[in-house]
């Protein structure tokens, strides 16, 4: 039996077909960064709670990681750092490593010194 045909407004619309094109691969890739975007505004919506010690974790790089996994690492890793100040680089090499190519190793490379940056400064700001 097939499911209703659900009318879904256009940008709905538009990701389910953009999501449809997608091999399996970057429907993951998609799939986790939606994760990740989801997992930042539900820690905003969320009431404010006694401020967490500044040290990062200690989570080391495992040999052989993704991007997505890269940026679910660093998070957690720097998880006092507001997602949302990190949101607008983090998707930009998100896409340089999707749709321009760019190698993984390289990405998650600058996605770390981009965390160690934004660690630097909420230190910084907090003293």
């Amino acid at each position: 039996m097939l499911a209703p045909r659900v009318k879904l407004p256009p940008d709905q619309r538009s990701l389910l077909d953009n999501y449809l094109k997608l091999d399996q691969s970057d429907r993951e890739s998609l799939r986790a960064f939606a994760e990740f975007l989801v997992s930042r505004s539900l820690e905003h919506a969320e009431p404010a709670a006694a401020a967490p010690p500044a040290e990062p974790k200690s989570i080391p790089r495992p040999k052989k990681e993704t991007v997505i996994g890269a940026i679910k690492r660093l998070s957690e890793t720097y998880y006092m750092i507001d997602r949302q100040d990190l949101l607008t680089e983090t998707s930009s090499l998100m896409s340089a490593h999707i749709m321009h190519g760019r190698a993984a190793s390289e990405v998650i490379d600058d996605l770390e010194a981009l965390f160690v940056s934004h660690y630097k400064r909420h230190n910084d700001d907090g003293e």
